[in-house]
């Protein structure tokens, strides 16, 4: 009976998200290592593809495996309006809805604050919504955001925080900021899975240096298994992008994963790895691709040009996935923003293209060797070295001079 017991508490005591470093840069603060997380392991810094409504457009879950993505994203707001929780509770959950195998992570609806704006009324107990969908009302409360959260069974779940456009200052970038830490209280207090899912705190306050400090340092003493960096990557500049993320990570801790949430250029992959970031998500590469683009090392090209009428090389001559390998940029130019199957095939590439910068970004820090992958990556990008400011700025914070 007292074994019993003693595997019991152990059972119940277990972390449903473990975090190990394996490298760190001596340069940079980029760092490589492991989320061990219920459904799956996630190798960081990683980027995450974001399906909104349990769909990534244009893929398979099949196809994401092949593609070796590991982890994705959900959206609680989005999929707690429809299909809602009693179907996602009837279906035990968002991976087996969707039949994903691998992880999850679900956003807490606080971004519809800014993208649903009109649709939103903001209170102290949470945000009133009117549906984009039938016009009726609901509340997403924190307390409400978990519960949908805990039905839809992801990994990692975020509070839900007060969202303001990045570019907002005054007052209620304050009060924005010390209402997320308020909801975080409300968010960990509900927690019906605490053995199951991670919830993430996300550290607001604008481009105001001194709430943004103040926010995570505030929120480092809750008991989380990780934290965001949010409120970003919605129009401000680059220089005060990359400022307030290097602030963040300065503050929070070491040994727990960092996420900035919707951030996808490679660019922007690559100097936020170096400025200590984990996790990025973002619906760039899927949307570019709906759009006829690709993404290569140096930029994208647009498949919809005249110029590539006639090309019958791949989209990338390097790349390994099954678009590069079966078709040409002339036949793509041929369909692409006409037929639905183009989106699928650009999507198949952009999303190669970001697990692969990702895993030479793992490798390249791994071999110590992050710095020299960053010069030759942005030589490549700026071959006439026209480094845009912010770039050199960012980099210059963490001690690496371009070529």
């Amino acid at each position: 009976m007292e074994k019993l017991n003693l595997q019991k508490a152990t059972t119940v005591a277990k972390s449903p998200l473990l975090f190990e470093i394996f490298h760190e840069c001596q340069t940079t603060k980029a760092r490589t290592g492991r989320m061990s997380l219920v459904h799956y392991d996630v190798d960081t810094p990683v980027f995450m593809p974001v399906g909104t409504q349990g769909t990534l457009k244009g893929l398979l879950p099949q196809q994401l495996e092949k593609l070796n993505c590991q982890i994705i994203l959900g959206n609680t707001y989005h999929l707690g309006t429809r299909p809602g929780i009693d179907i996602l509770k009837k279906a035990g959950g968002l991976h087996n809805f969707m039949n994903w195998k691998r992880a999850l992570l679900t956003d807490s609806g606080g971004f519809q604050m800014v993208s649903l704006l009109q649709l939103a009324c903001i209170q102290e107990d949470g945000v009133e919504f009117r549906s984009p969908y039938t016009g009726s009302t609901c509340i997403l409360s924190p307390e409400y955001s978990i519960e949908i959260q805990n039905i839809i069974g992801a990994d990692i779940a975020m509070q839900l925080d007060d969202v303001v456009h990045s570019t907002l200052k005054g007052q209620r970038v304050e009060e924005a900021m010390n209402r997320t830490c308020r909801w975080l209280d409300r968010c960990l207090k509900v927690h019906g899975k605490s053995n199951e899912q991670s919830i993430f705190a996300i550290v607001q306050g604008g481009l105001n240096a001194k709430l943004r400090s103040e926010c995570a340092k505030e929120l480092v003493q809750r008991k989380v298994n990780g934290f965001a960096v949010g409120g970003l990557s919605g129009g401000e500049s680059k220089d005060d992008f990359w400022r307030m993320v290097h602030l963040s990570t300065d503050i929070l801790p070491r040994n727990k994963p960092r996420y900035l949430m919707g951030v996808g250029f490679a660019v922007d992959l690559i100097i936020c790895s170096a400025l200590g970031i984990d996790m990025f998500d973002c619906v760039f590469p899927t949307r570019t691709a709906r759009f006829g683009c690709a993404l290569i090392r140096t930029g994208q090209i647009n498949l919809k040009q005249l110029q590539y009428r006639k090309d019958m090389r791949p989209i990338d001559e390097t790349c390994e996935c099954s678009t590069c390998k079966t078709y040409t940029r002339a036949y793509l130019h041929h369909i692409v923003t006409i037929e639905t199957v183009a989106c699928h095939l650009l999507s198949v590439h952009n999303i190669a293209f970001q697990m692969k910068l990702m895993q030479d970004i793992r490798r390249s820090i791994e071999e110590q060797k992050f710095p020299e992958f960053i010069q030759q990556f942005m030589l490549d990008l700026y071959p006439n070295k026209e480094y845009p400011s912010w770039i050199i700025n960012a980099l210059k914070a963490v001690n690496i001079k371009l070529l």
